[in-house]
Parts: structure tokens; C-alpha cells; sequence
């Protein structure tokens, strides 16, 4: 299965992404996106439905989650990221359940394409804390 996305530009770098599920402003303005806020973005989608889905099969449960990435890049050409600190806070998993929690994030950083390829040209960390 392929993913496809069509993005028109107007000649100031404003544009509009659109994918199967919805759009997206990308540019300068303010309440765009630029390119890398897409690709953290990108990242924490991946990340979310791979732990979501190992959640399920572990038959695990929580209320929410939140994630804050921040990607650094470094300054030689071309300006790839050379770290990616993923912090993350789950909300409403029993104390009881706290590690296997953990243990279903580490396994969706290892099935999660895009943390995966990202790891190719970044160091990849993560944190997890529960609320």
C-alpha cells in the first residue's frame, strides 16, 4: 500500500498538504507548519498508532497520551537532525501496569517505521512518565 500526498505552493512558500485524511497549511504563516514540525509530526503519529496497537495486543489500558518531540539538525550540509528526544506522559494506566506500559513503548520505537529510519541519521531518546 502506498501513501500519497499532493502539496500546491504559491511562490512565497505557501502551501497546502493534503493527504487521504485531511490537510494542512505549510510555510511561515502563522498556524502552518513548516517542514520539520511535518516530519516530528510525522513521527509521533508512527510512534502513537505502533504503541497503541502493541496497547491492545498486550490488552493493556490508558486514557491518554501526549508526546513532546523536539528535533535538533545539525549545522553541516545538509542540515539533517542529529538528535530526537522524545518525552512522553501517559495518563490513567494502574501503577500495577507501569512497566509493561514502558516495555509496549520500547517495542513500538522498534516497529515504528519512521522512529526507525529517523534513527539512520539521528540519536534517538525517549522518556516516559505516567500521570
Amino acid at each position: 500500500m502506498a501513501n500519497q500526498v499532493k502539496i500546491v505552493f504559491d511562490n512565497q512558500f505557501h502551501g497546502i498538504v493534503t493527504g487521504h485524511h485531511g490537510s494542512s497549511q505549510i510555510g511561515p504563516a502563522e498556524g502552518a507548519l513548516a517542514a520539520y514540525d511535518m516530519v516530528l509530526g510525522g513521527l509521533g503519529a508512527c510512534l502513537n498508532h505502533t504503541f497503541q496497537t502493541v496497547m491492545d495486543k498486550k490488552r493493556l489500558q490508558f486514557q491518554a497520551i501526549k508526546y513532546d518531540i523536539v528535533g535538533k539538525k545539525r549545522e553541516e550540509v545538509p542540515t539533517t537532525l542529529n538528535h530526537v528526544q522524545v518525552d512522553v506522559v501517559v495518563t490513567g494506566v494502574e501503577e500495577k501496569d507501569h512497566n509493561q506500559v514502558t516495555k509496549a513503548f520500547e517495542l513500538a520505537t522498534k516497529y515504528c517505521s519512521v522512529f526507525v529510519t529517523l534513527s539512520h541519521v539521528a540519536e534517538m531518546e525517549w522518556t516516559m512518565t505516567f500521570n
